[in-house]
């Protein structure tokens, strides 16, 4: 209503004029409480929004959030019992156990030396000594040792190859003895510098800027330009040979995980600043064969990319909720995806981490949480289990704690704004509630994909300090490079020393028809000299 009234005026006003002014003013006052309804609705999400991006800048990124006293049950299907006993919730939501202390193992320094060189240094007293304290009889009884460790800095030595020539009495016949297959013939580079070079950027996420200063430091003048070319050249030289036998060896794992990560590569015919993409596929991480971890680059985030690279693969793919892999399941019979639970858990998580403990208590994004923590919980004290027996606890145990969930979910999804963190969880749970439920069929398939996320760490960390690729050729052997480096790990070897053996070896074989020789080259290969592998397990 635009104009005021005044009690005098109103009394000029027909009694059918009032009720048409009165119920002018009642469907005003209704559109503004809907309206100051809607903003108060905007307001909670924006302060929510605001929590959240303030707790992902400042607060700590671990998922894992302790209680003091246990998680309570929030539906009756989790009553269930295994030989008869209750099944013990979890203490907090995630499969993180709560941290202790650990005590000091006796003797873990020697274990940790064991496997060194060792130089021994004796600390005597001479006769003189001996007799002005013991007079001319004394016997020498064991000795107190004690060890510490030295540290030798890089060191670098020139090869100087001297090939002998020999000529014949007449001068018309030479003859240069038999020089070894060099890597990367007519350059200064040798296994072991490709090797460190290789380690500095791919394993310990050193810019080739920073490795090119770190060389001047100790008077050697290598370019970060003549690194990268190395680098490329030996990637799809030598590398790429390795990269292809594993790519075939992932084809035999009939459950697989997978995953991509945005890059920025400066020259690839694209406007500045064209988002490309890091895809990364492993094996399941409870499959019963040796990791494998593969990088692929590509321009973009389109299906042709996983559709091309899993041309004729057979088995379940481990993924998070990108439509792209739903769409190769549809297409390729073969292929069945499987859910990613942490992903499911991601949106609950960040609301209560905003959020005091006992504040959170009363949220159903805690309640979420719990109720997966369960599921968590069960299904880790199955992991000593065969894959045989492990899904058929989980159709036992673990199958009913699901279909609690999602009942739950869908009880509750219209309590929340469905653009609230809580709303969009419960949407994202039930959009996903096919691929969620994957892990039940098959004992070989985990509950999430963290394990292909924690392979793509080394490499966002590196791209955190070298924020982008020069060019797509370069980016192709970063991919290749990457993927050897993090299989390495994932088979316990010393990638320093797994790439120097392969550079040292590959060289050697590049006029075979014969591939076979990559078998042995493999990281899981038992021909690798020891040198390669670390004592101890990850």
């Amino acid at each position: 209503m635009d104009k005021t009234f005044t009690e005098l005026e109103l009394t000029k006003y027909s009694k059918k004029d009032i009720v048409q002014l009165f119920l002018k003013q009642q469907a005003i006052l209704e559109k503004q409480s809907t309206q100051l309804e809607e903003m108060n609705k905007n307001i909670t999400l924006l302060i929510e929004a605001n929590k959240i991006g303030k707790q992902k800048r400042f607060g700590r990124s671990s998922e894992k959030m302790v209680y003091d006293e246990q998680m309570e049950l929030c539906f009756n299907e989790a009553e269930v019992t295994a030989a008869g006993k209750l099944i013990e919730e979890p203490e907090f939501d995630e499969v993180c156990p709560k941290p202790y202390k650990r005590k000091k193992a006796k003797g873990k320094r020697n274990e940790d030396l064991k496997d060194l060189p060792v130089s021994i240094i004796e600390h005597t007293l001479n006769d003189d000594e001996l007799r002005s304290i013991f007079g001319d009889t004394w016997k020498r009884l064991p000795d107190e040792v004690y060890k510490r460790l030295q540290f030798h800095p890089a060191t670098f030595e020139v090869e100087e190859h001297h090939v002998a020539v020999y000529a014949g009495k007449d001068n018309q016949t030479i003859v240069k003895a038999n020089r070894p297959v060099d890597l990367l013939r007519n350059s200064i580079v040798t296994p072991t510098l490709a090797a460190g070079i290789l380690n500095g950027k791919y394993i310990n996420a050193l810019p080739l800027y920073r490795l090119e200063q770190e060389f001047k430091r100790n008077d050697i003048h290598i370019s970060r330009q003549v690194m990268a070319n190395w680098t490329i050249q030996c990637a799809e030289r030598y590398l790429s040979l390795l990269y292809d036998r594993m790519h075939q060896e992932l084809y035999q794992c009939s459950v697989s995980q997978a995953d991509e990560t945005p890059v920025l590569v400066s020259k690839d015919g694209r406007s500045a600043g064209s988002k490309s993409y890091m895809w990364v596929y492993r094996t399941g991480k409870m499959y019963e064969a040796p990791p494998i971890i593969l990088y692929d680059y590509q321009k973009t985030r389109k299906a042709d990319h996983p559709r091309e690279f899993l041309k004729g693969y057979k088995g379940i793919i481990v993924t998070d909720g990108y439509e792209v892999y739903h769409k190769l399941e549809k297409e390729e019979p073969d292929i069945k995806i499987a859910g990613c639970w942490s992903h499911a858990r991601r949106r609950f998580a960040d609301v209560v981490k905003t959020m005091d403990k006992e504040t959170a208590k009363d949220t159903l994004a805690y309640a979420a949480l719990k109720q997966i923590a369960l599921i968590y919980k069960i299904d880790n004290d199955l992991v000593e289990l065969s894959p045989q027996e492990r899904v058929a606890r989980r159709k036992l145990l673990v199958k009913p704690q699901v279909e609690a969930f999602f009942a739950w979910v869908k009880e509750h999804r219209s309590d929340v704004p469905s653009q609230s963190e809580t709303g969009k969880g419960f949407t994202y749970c039930l959009n996903q509630e096919k691929y969620l439920r994957t892990f039940l069929e098959n004992g070989y398939v985990p509950l999430d994909n963290n394990a292909t996320e924690g392979a793509i760490r080394g490499f966002c960390i590196g791209k955190n300090n070298w924020h982008l690729i020069d060019t797509v050729q370069g980016a192709q052997a970063s991919a290749i490079i990457y993927s050897i480096a993090e299989t390495a790990k994932a088979n316990n070897l010393k990638p320093y020393h797994y790439f120097k053996y392969l550079l040292q070896q590959l060289p050697q074989h590049m006029d075979d028809k014969d591939t076979s020789f990559i078998d042995k080259l493999l990281p899981w290969s038992e021909d690798l000299p020891e040198e390669c592998r670390k004592a101890t397990q990850n």
